[in-house]
């Protein structure tokens, strides 16, 4: 495919240690931590350990175990912060931006885990 990964992008950094995170939860294949800028009381990212720039890119190229993994622990971080609905939270929102279009800010694939308050609608007409 034509994805090119910079590898001097921030989650790259944050993986190999040069800056701090506030860690929620680290699996084999998986990172997830609380977001610096959040827009939400509940604002966790996940990632992959891999370097897969966007969700499409990570879904065709990451092998079954990575994609197992970071499937995981989405539902874990979910399960952590009490925020499934079916469990006695009030539920939650799952964002991945991808490219321009998508106003993707850093290029390594990361998930949204927000919550804490009603969040809207996602997208407004216009």
């Amino acid at each position: 495919m034509g994805y090119r990964y910079d590898d001097q992008n921030i989650f790259a950094k944050i993986l190999r240690g040069e800056i701090p995170c506030d860690n929620v939860l680290e699996t084999e294949h998986s990172l997830a931590f609380r977001d610096i800028r959040p827009q939400a009381p509940v604002h966790v990212l996940v990632i992959p350990k891999g370097p897969y720039v966007t969700y499409d890119h990570f879904a065709l190229e990451a092998s079954d175990a990575e994609i197992a993994d970071f499937t995981r622990a989405v539902g874990q971080v979910c399960q952590q912060l009490g925020v499934q609905p079916g469990t006695g939270g009030s539920g939650y929102r799952v964002i991945s931006n991808a490219g321009g279009d998508g106003v993707q800010e850093v290029p390594h694939l990361h998930v949204h885990i927000m919550s804490g308050r009603m969040l809207g609608r996602m997208v407004s007409a216009g």
